[in-house]
């Protein structure tokens, strides 16, 4: 750029104008100045999103003067906060501490079991992200992982906000999802994938296993020593992800559990029997415990609760029944999927002789039907009642139409924006957690990917009776916020009994 030795004019706001003398000023990034802690500071020029035309060599040479007299005066932040204003400029310290803008292309990608607020997730990505001009690109990967590694993308920087917000309230993942779970060399070719295209930052929204796609494809860019960041943005019904006081796509299937819960204790109440419902969850009962926020009234189901987090006796649970139903008349039970006897072994492996298994060589616990259907013929083979039925929710709770909690909406949205904001203020790789305050507000913060890569949070023993086969009050306290506004009510007729004059 070399010097300038001349008195430039520039507009203020107030529509007059300041002469700045542009006197013999050394280029700073032949001379890097350092800021009170000793960081090297660059003032870069980069192109104005989304022509690509470079500022006006005026205003770059104004503002280089600018920050030319704040760092002589060790002010770095006075020159972050009026250039990123601007906008144009972007300040990045070098090597050793330095700050490094949100730039160039970033990919986005969802991965796992869609939810009802998954798309929230990826509009809040990729509408933050389009604020800042120094982002050129933004893309979105078909089918997680496997459709980055097979370069199926989509260019997110042409569609309309219009239709992003409308994509947005829509369950399910936009982009469509993937239940591969990378290892190592996967996780080399993503990479490869990602610096072919000139990839700057990476956001995954998914669960457990894609917030260690998330750290494995982070060293293999710092290996490799390429400028690529990582961001894993959460997501599962499941509600285990650890560090997290809950997760997006949680409070949404929690409510449809509850108030599927809520109708089927409706119907048991009319037409008196026993109805085993199984919910999703291997490991976590978070899901299924959100069964019993479906009751009102002291009689109402589900009367018992079973979760992975216990042990599951097979004649404790018949026992139980027998009492339930000999105090009501009737029973209503919440089993999760994931329920195992005291040797670790899936509950549904020891009612049948064979069981299927999925990609990952799991044993096969949702979508079959089967495990309700087991405990259904249990109970009356064992207790010999007749009127016995069983429903597995499977896919239902996942991204049900009209059933989502707004609270849940909002948060899905706003881990999606505070990713790309820790993006574009932090030269660093994480995950982004929801932090719960008071009751009930949360805030979010950011936590290394090595505190969530491959963990498994479960519910804690406080949310649990010590029978084992129901919740606690805390949980409920904890659970209900999560579910949202305008939660459906139910009622009773009052019992105004008329006495009896032929069968007294």
């Amino acid at each position: 750029m070399g010097t300038m030795a001349a008195t430039q004019h520039f507009p203020s706001q107030g529509g007059s104008h300041v002469a700045i003398n542009m006197a013999e000023i050394n280029i700073l990034h032949q001379n890097p100045q350092k800021d009170m802690e000793g960081h090297e500071c660059v003032i870069r020029r980069l192109p104005c999103a989304p022509c690509g035309l470079e500022c006006s060599k005026m205003l770059f040479n104004a503002l280089r003067l600018f920050c030319w007299f704040f760092l002589s005066s060790r002010r770095l932040g006075t020159v972050r906060r009026v250039l990123s204003v601007l906008g144009g400029l972007e300040c990045s310290e070098g090597e050793g501490g330095t700050l490094l803008m949100l730039q160039g292309k970033i990919l986005v990608a969802q991965g796992g079991g869609p939810t009802a607020v998954i798309n929230e997730s990826l509009a809040g990505v990729v509408i933050e992200a389009r604020k800042y001009p120094t982002v050129s690109q933004i893309y979105g990967a078909y089918h997680g992982v496997r459709g980055l590694i097979e370069e199926d993308f989509v260019d997110l920087t042409q569609e309309t906000t219009h239709n992003l917000e409308l994509v947005a309230k829509t369950p399910s993942s936009g982009l469509g999802s993937t239940r591969d779970k990378p290892d190592r060399k996967y996780c080399q070719e993503i990479f490869q994938v990602l610096q072919a295209h000139e990839i700057s930052t990476f956001f995954y929204i998914g669960g457990n296993d894609s917030s260690d796609t998330s750290r494995i494809v982070a060293e293999e860019a710092r290996q490799a020593n390429y400028r690529l960041h990582c961001f894993h943005i959460p997501k599962t019904i499941d509600n285990d992800l650890v560090v997290n006081d809950h997760t997006p796509g949680f409070g949404s299937a929690a409510r449809f559990v509850a108030l599927a819960f809520a109708g089927a204790n409706l119907d048991n109440h009319a037409l008196p029997g026993i109805y085993v419902g199984v919910v999703m969850g291997r490991h976590a009962g978070f899901l299924t415990a959100a069964s019993a926020l479906g009751r009102k009234f002291d009689e109402d189901g589900p009367h018992l609760v079973y979760l992975p987090e216990r042990v599951f006796d097979i004649n404790q649970f018949l026992i139980d029944v027998k009492n339930i139903y000999e105090t009501h008349g009737r029973c209503i039970i919440a089993v999760s999927e994931g329920i195992h006897n005291e040797k670790g072994e899936p509950i549904i492996t020891t009612l049948m002789k064979q069981v299927e298994q999925d990609a990952h060589g799991n044993v096969q616990l949702s979508g079959t039907g089967i495990l309700a259907d087991l405990l259904c013929d249990l109970i009356r083979a064992k207790l010999g009642y007749k009127r016995v039925r069983g429903d597995t929710f499977g896919y239902l709770q996942r991204s049900f139409l009209g059933c989502v909690s707004d609270v849940d909406q909002r948060e899905a949205r706003e881990v999606g924006e505070k990713a790309v904001q820790y993006a574009r203020w932090r030269e660093t790789d994480g995950s982004v957690a929801i932090h719960r305050t008071g009751f009930y507000s949360v805030e979010y913060h950011l936590h290394p990917l090595e505190e969530i890569a491959g963990k498994t949070r479960v519910m804690p023993s406080e949310f649990i009776n010590v029978a084992g086969n129901n919740v606690t009050e805390k949980f409920l306290m904890y659970c209900r916020p999560l579910l949202g506004s305008g939660v459906p009510d139910v009622f009773h007729l009052r019992n105004y009994k008329v006495a009896k004059i032929l069968n007294k």
